[in-house]
Protein backbone atom coordinates (compact mmCIF):
# COMPACT_ATOMS: atom_id res chain seq x y z
CA UNK A 1 0.00 0.00 0.00
CA UNK A 2 1.05 3.61 -0.90
CA UNK A 3 -0.38 6.63 0.22
CA UNK A 4 -0.40 8.57 -3.61
CA UNK A 5 2.32 8.02 -6.16
CA UNK A 6 3.81 10.48 -7.75
CA UNK A 7 6.42 9.69 -10.35
CA UNK A 8 9.88 10.47 -10.24
CA UNK A 9 9.61 11.06 -6.29
CA UNK A 10 10.83 8.79 -3.47
CA UNK A 11 7.38 6.41 -1.67
CA UNK A 12 7.83 5.28 1.77
CA UNK A 13 5.40 1.98 2.01
CA UNK A 14 4.77 -0.09 5.07
CA UNK A 15 5.86 -3.64 5.31
CA UNK A 16 5.08 -5.39 2.31
CA UNK A 17 2.70 -8.75 2.05
CA UNK A 18 4.95 -11.59 0.34
CA UNK A 19 3.33 -14.54 -1.18
CA UNK A 20 3.57 -17.21 -3.47
CA UNK A 21 1.39 -16.30 -6.60
CA UNK A 22 0.99 -16.07 -10.10
CA UNK A 23 -2.40 -16.80 -11.30
CA UNK A 24 -2.40 -20.38 -10.66
CA UNK A 25 -1.47 -20.69 -7.42
CA UNK A 26 -3.85 -17.71 -6.74
CA UNK A 27 -6.71 -20.39 -8.04
CA UNK A 28 -5.50 -22.91 -5.70
CA UNK A 29 -4.91 -20.79 -2.56
CA UNK A 30 -8.42 -19.81 -3.15
CA UNK A 31 -10.16 -22.99 -3.87
CA UNK A 32 -8.07 -24.05 -0.39
CA UNK A 33 -9.39 -21.36 1.26
CA UNK A 34 -12.47 -22.08 0.99
CA UNK A 35 -12.27 -25.55 1.86
CA UNK A 36 -12.35 -27.17 -1.29
CA UNK A 37 -9.12 -29.77 -2.39
CA UNK A 38 -7.14 -28.43 -4.79
CA UNK A 39 -3.09 -29.49 -6.14
CA UNK A 40 -0.93 -26.46 -7.41
CA UNK A 41 1.23 -27.42 -9.79
CA UNK A 42 4.17 -24.87 -11.13
CA UNK A 43 7.87 -24.90 -11.51
CA UNK A 44 10.16 -23.42 -9.11
CA UNK A 45 13.80 -21.86 -9.29
CA UNK A 46 16.98 -20.38 -7.92
CA UNK A 47 16.38 -18.20 -4.57
CA UNK A 48 13.04 -17.25 -5.22
CA UNK A 49 12.02 -20.52 -6.10
CA UNK A 50 12.88 -21.68 -3.00
CA UNK A 51 11.21 -18.65 -1.00
CA UNK A 52 7.78 -20.26 -2.72
CA UNK A 53 8.48 -23.42 -1.86
CA UNK A 54 8.33 -22.43 2.08
CA UNK A 55 5.60 -19.93 1.45
CA UNK A 56 3.26 -22.94 -0.35
CA UNK A 57 4.96 -25.66 2.47
CA UNK A 58 3.67 -22.84 5.36
CA UNK A 59 0.29 -22.19 4.00
CA UNK A 60 -0.93 -26.13 3.80
CA UNK A 61 -1.31 -25.67 -0.47
CA UNK A 62 -0.65 -29.66 -1.34
CA UNK A 63 1.66 -28.79 -4.28
CA UNK A 64 3.79 -30.04 -6.93
CA UNK A 65 6.76 -28.21 -7.89
CA UNK A 66 9.13 -28.76 -10.70
CA UNK A 67 12.71 -27.93 -10.05
CA UNK A 68 14.10 -25.66 -13.23
CA UNK A 69 17.17 -23.54 -13.59
CA UNK A 70 15.62 -19.98 -13.93
CA UNK A 71 14.81 -18.43 -10.93
CA UNK A 72 11.08 -18.00 -10.45
CA UNK A 73 9.78 -14.91 -11.34
CA UNK A 74 8.88 -11.85 -8.86
CA UNK A 75 5.32 -9.51 -9.31
CA UNK A 76 5.19 -6.40 -7.42
CA UNK A 77 1.77 -4.73 -6.93
CA UNK A 78 1.66 -1.40 -5.57
CA UNK A 79 -1.91 -0.46 -4.26
CA UNK A 80 -2.44 3.75 -4.42
CA UNK A 81 -4.79 4.29 -1.52
CA UNK A 82 -5.25 7.75 -3.01
CA UNK A 83 -6.23 7.03 -6.46
CA UNK A 84 -7.75 3.71 -5.72
CA UNK A 85 -5.43 2.45 -8.92
CA UNK A 86 -3.37 -0.71 -8.59
CA UNK A 87 -0.12 -0.91 -10.17
CA UNK A 88 1.81 -3.98 -11.09
CA UNK A 89 5.16 -4.97 -12.33
CA UNK A 90 5.82 -8.25 -13.92
CA UNK A 91 9.04 -9.42 -14.07
CA UNK A 92 9.66 -11.45 -17.65
CA UNK A 93 8.93 -15.16 -17.44
CA UNK A 94 12.40 -17.21 -17.72
CA UNK A 95 12.70 -19.48 -20.41
CA UNK A 96 12.48 -23.52 -20.19
CA UNK A 97 14.53 -25.86 -21.54
CA UNK A 98 12.91 -28.95 -23.32
CA UNK A 99 13.33 -31.40 -20.29
CA UNK A 100 11.75 -28.96 -18.55
CA UNK A 101 8.66 -28.23 -19.93
CA UNK A 102 8.59 -31.94 -20.23
CA UNK A 103 8.82 -32.56 -16.73
CA UNK A 104 5.81 -29.93 -16.07
CA UNK A 105 3.81 -32.26 -18.52
CA UNK A 106 4.63 -35.36 -16.46
CA UNK A 107 3.50 -33.46 -13.24
CA UNK A 108 0.23 -32.79 -14.59
CA UNK A 109 -0.41 -35.56 -16.16
CA UNK A 110 1.02 -37.38 -12.30
CA UNK A 111 -1.32 -34.88 -10.94
CA UNK A 112 -4.71 -36.17 -13.27
CA UNK A 113 -3.95 -39.62 -11.90
CA UNK A 114 -2.51 -41.01 -14.86
CA UNK A 115 0.15 -44.22 -14.96
CA UNK A 116 3.03 -43.77 -17.51
CA UNK A 117 1.06 -46.95 -19.52
CA UNK A 118 -1.65 -44.57 -20.01
CA UNK A 119 -4.07 -46.10 -17.84
CA UNK A 120 -5.61 -44.52 -14.75
CA UNK A 121 -4.80 -44.99 -10.93
CA UNK A 122 -7.46 -45.19 -8.54
CA UNK A 123 -10.52 -43.62 -9.68
CA UNK A 124 -11.40 -42.53 -5.91
CA UNK A 125 -8.54 -40.10 -6.49
CA UNK A 126 -9.58 -38.65 -9.74
CA UNK A 127 -9.87 -34.80 -9.57
CA UNK A 128 -12.78 -32.73 -10.86
CA UNK A 129 -11.13 -30.04 -13.01
CA UNK A 130 -8.04 -29.06 -14.63
CA UNK A 131 -7.24 -24.99 -14.82
CA UNK A 132 -4.28 -23.76 -16.60
CA UNK A 133 -3.74 -20.21 -15.23
CA UNK A 134 -1.11 -17.22 -16.56
CA UNK A 135 0.69 -16.58 -19.79
CA UNK A 136 3.39 -18.28 -21.21
CA UNK A 137 7.19 -17.56 -20.91
CA UNK A 138 8.97 -17.16 -24.10
CA UNK A 139 9.56 -19.97 -26.45
CA UNK A 140 6.88 -21.88 -24.93
CA UNK A 141 5.39 -25.01 -26.89
CA UNK A 142 2.64 -23.66 -28.84
CA UNK A 143 0.99 -26.69 -27.66
CA UNK A 144 0.66 -26.36 -23.91
CA UNK A 145 -2.40 -25.04 -23.34
CA UNK A 146 -4.34 -27.26 -25.87
CA UNK A 147 -2.37 -30.18 -24.79
CA UNK A 148 -3.85 -29.36 -21.20
CA UNK A 149 -6.88 -28.96 -22.72
CA UNK A 150 -6.69 -32.47 -24.27
CA UNK A 151 -5.24 -34.23 -21.02
CA UNK A 152 -8.02 -33.08 -18.91
CA UNK A 153 -10.35 -34.61 -21.52
CA UNK A 154 -8.54 -38.03 -21.75
CA UNK A 155 -9.11 -38.21 -18.01
CA UNK A 156 -12.35 -37.51 -18.25
CA UNK A 157 -12.60 -33.96 -16.60
CA UNK A 158 -13.03 -30.67 -17.69
CA UNK A 159 -10.46 -27.80 -19.03
CA UNK A 160 -10.60 -24.09 -17.04
CA UNK A 161 -7.89 -21.99 -19.32
CA UNK A 162 -7.45 -18.11 -18.01
CA UNK A 163 -4.87 -16.98 -20.48
CA UNK A 164 -4.07 -14.22 -23.37
CA UNK A 165 -2.99 -14.03 -26.83
CA UNK A 166 -2.58 -16.33 -29.19
CA UNK A 167 -2.72 -19.23 -26.12
CA UNK A 168 -6.57 -18.77 -25.81
CA UNK A 169 -7.10 -19.01 -29.49
CA UNK A 170 -5.07 -22.26 -29.51
CA UNK A 171 -7.33 -23.18 -26.11
CA UNK A 172 -10.58 -22.50 -28.02
CA UNK A 173 -9.53 -24.57 -30.88
CA UNK A 174 -8.75 -27.28 -28.17
CA UNK A 175 -12.64 -27.07 -26.98
CA UNK A 176 -11.59 -25.91 -23.41
CA UNK A 177 -14.97 -26.30 -21.32
CA UNK A 178 -14.47 -22.41 -20.49
CA UNK A 179 -12.12 -19.54 -21.33
CA UNK A 180 -11.86 -16.48 -18.92
CA UNK A 181 -10.41 -13.38 -20.04
CA UNK A 182 -10.55 -9.72 -19.26
CA UNK A 183 -12.71 -7.97 -22.06
CA UNK A 184 -9.50 -6.54 -22.90
CA UNK A 185 -7.26 -10.06 -23.50
CA UNK A 186 -10.62 -10.66 -25.54
CA UNK A 187 -10.84 -8.34 -27.99
CA UNK A 188 -7.22 -7.93 -28.58
CA UNK A 189 -6.95 -11.52 -29.41
CA UNK A 190 -10.10 -11.40 -31.83
CA UNK A 191 -9.05 -8.17 -33.22
CA UNK A 192 -12.39 -6.68 -32.16
CA UNK A 193 -13.31 -3.56 -31.01
CA UNK A 194 -17.33 -5.40 -30.29
CA UNK A 195 -16.94 -7.90 -27.18
CA UNK A 196 -20.11 -9.49 -27.67
CA UNK A 197 -18.92 -10.70 -31.37
CA UNK A 198 -15.38 -11.18 -30.08
CA UNK A 199 -17.08 -14.22 -27.36
CA UNK A 200 -19.09 -15.31 -30.13
CA UNK A 201 -15.95 -16.18 -32.67
CA UNK A 202 -14.01 -17.40 -29.30
CA UNK A 203 -16.74 -20.21 -29.05
CA UNK A 204 -16.86 -20.09 -32.82
CA UNK A 205 -13.63 -21.63 -32.48
CA UNK A 206 -14.55 -24.36 -30.29
CA UNK A 207 -14.74 -22.96 -26.84
CA UNK A 208 -17.87 -24.39 -24.75
CA UNK A 209 -18.23 -21.57 -21.92
CA UNK A 210 -16.77 -18.00 -21.89
CA UNK A 211 -16.59 -15.67 -18.94
CA UNK A 212 -15.47 -12.00 -18.95
CA UNK A 213 -14.32 -9.59 -16.57
CA UNK A 214 -15.37 -6.14 -17.78
CA UNK A 215 -14.65 -3.79 -14.90
CA UNK A 216 -17.14 -2.06 -12.79
CA UNK A 217 -19.78 -3.49 -15.57
CA UNK A 218 -19.45 -7.02 -13.72
CA UNK A 219 -18.80 -10.28 -15.48
CA UNK A 220 -20.29 -11.20 -18.98
CA UNK A 221 -20.77 -15.20 -19.61
CA UNK A 222 -21.69 -17.21 -23.07
CA UNK A 223 -21.98 -20.36 -24.08
CA UNK A 224 -22.01 -22.10 -26.88
CA UNK A 225 -25.74 -23.06 -28.68
CA UNK A 226 -27.41 -21.03 -25.99
CA UNK A 227 -28.51 -17.28 -27.41
CA UNK A 228 -27.60 -14.33 -25.90
CA UNK A 229 -25.60 -13.58 -22.98
CA UNK A 230 -26.04 -13.40 -19.26
CA UNK A 231 -24.22 -10.46 -17.55
CA UNK A 232 -23.66 -10.32 -13.36
CA UNK A 233 -23.42 -6.71 -12.09
CA UNK A 234 -23.54 -5.34 -8.69
CA UNK A 235 -25.94 -2.66 -7.46
CA UNK A 236 -22.36 -0.30 -6.47
CA UNK A 237 -18.45 -0.94 -7.57
CA UNK A 238 -16.40 -2.04 -4.71
CA UNK A 239 -13.45 -0.29 -3.70
CA UNK A 240 -10.17 -1.96 -3.04
CA UNK A 241 -7.53 -4.27 -4.34
CA UNK A 242 -8.41 -5.77 -7.65
CA UNK A 243 -5.29 -7.49 -8.37
CA UNK A 244 -6.39 -11.74 -8.06
CA UNK A 245 -10.29 -11.04 -8.62
CA UNK A 246 -9.68 -12.90 -12.09
CA UNK A 247 -7.84 -15.70 -10.20
CA UNK A 248 -11.01 -15.81 -7.40
CA UNK A 249 -13.62 -15.93 -10.04
CA UNK A 250 -11.57 -18.70 -11.95
CA UNK A 251 -11.56 -20.44 -9.05
CA UNK A 252 -15.23 -20.25 -8.26
CA UNK A 253 -15.77 -21.29 -11.84
CA UNK A 254 -13.53 -24.26 -11.52
CA UNK A 255 -15.38 -25.09 -7.54
CA UNK A 256 -18.57 -25.25 -9.50
CA UNK A 257 -17.50 -27.31 -12.71
CA UNK A 258 -15.41 -29.92 -10.34
CA UNK A 259 -19.13 -30.19 -8.48
CA UNK A 260 -20.41 -31.21 -11.52
CA UNK A 261 -22.52 -27.69 -11.94
CA UNK A 262 -23.30 -26.55 -15.38
CA UNK A 263 -25.85 -24.07 -15.25
CA UNK A 264 -24.34 -21.25 -16.98
CA UNK A 265 -26.32 -18.34 -14.00
CA UNK A 266 -25.13 -20.69 -11.26
CA UNK A 267 -21.72 -20.45 -13.07
CA UNK A 268 -21.45 -16.85 -13.70
CA UNK A 269 -22.92 -16.02 -10.12
CA UNK A 270 -20.17 -17.91 -8.11
CA UNK A 271 -17.58 -16.58 -10.38
CA UNK A 272 -18.27 -13.00 -10.43
CA UNK A 273 -19.28 -13.02 -6.32
CA UNK A 274 -15.99 -14.45 -5.78
CA UNK A 275 -14.36 -11.77 -8.06
CA UNK A 276 -15.87 -9.03 -6.01
CA UNK A 277 -15.19 -10.57 -2.68
CA UNK A 278 -11.26 -11.01 -3.31
CA UNK A 279 -11.25 -6.88 -4.49
CA UNK A 280 -12.19 -6.68 -0.53
CA UNK A 281 -8.73 -8.55 0.55
CA UNK A 282 -5.26 -6.67 0.82
CA UNK A 283 -3.55 -9.38 -1.56
CA UNK A 284 -4.34 -11.91 -3.83
CA UNK A 285 -5.31 -15.87 -3.25
CA UNK A 286 -7.89 -14.77 -0.81
CA UNK A 287 -11.40 -13.86 -0.74
CA UNK A 288 -13.35 -12.03 1.92
CA UNK A 289 -16.18 -14.07 4.30
CA UNK A 290 -18.59 -11.40 2.65
CA UNK A 291 -18.75 -13.17 -0.95
CA UNK A 292 -22.17 -15.09 0.07
CA UNK A 293 -23.88 -11.93 0.56
CA UNK A 294 -22.40 -10.32 -2.61
CA UNK A 295 -23.49 -13.29 -4.70
CA UNK A 296 -27.22 -12.36 -3.08
CA UNK A 297 -26.84 -8.21 -4.36
CA UNK A 298 -25.78 -9.76 -7.33
CA UNK A 299 -28.26 -8.42 -10.40
CA UNK A 300 -28.19 -11.22 -13.22
CA UNK A 301 -29.20 -9.85 -16.42
CA UNK A 302 -30.10 -11.90 -20.29
CA UNK A 303 -29.03 -10.04 -22.98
Amino acid sequence: MVDGVEPGSSHRVPTPLYRAGGKGLNVSRVAHQQGFPTLAVTTAGGASGAQLADDLAGSGIPCRLVPVASATRRTIAFVDTVSGLTSIFNEAGPALSRAEWQALRAAVVDGLGGRPDGGRADEALRPGVLVGSGSLPEGAPADFYPGLVALAHSAGVPAIIDTSGAGILSAARAGADLLKPNHHELMDAMGETDLVAAAGKLMGLGARRVLVSVGEEGMLAFEAGRPGHLQAKLPAPLAGNPTGAGDAAVAAAAVALAGGTTDLREILRLAASWGAAAVLTPGAGEISPRHAGLAAQLIITDH
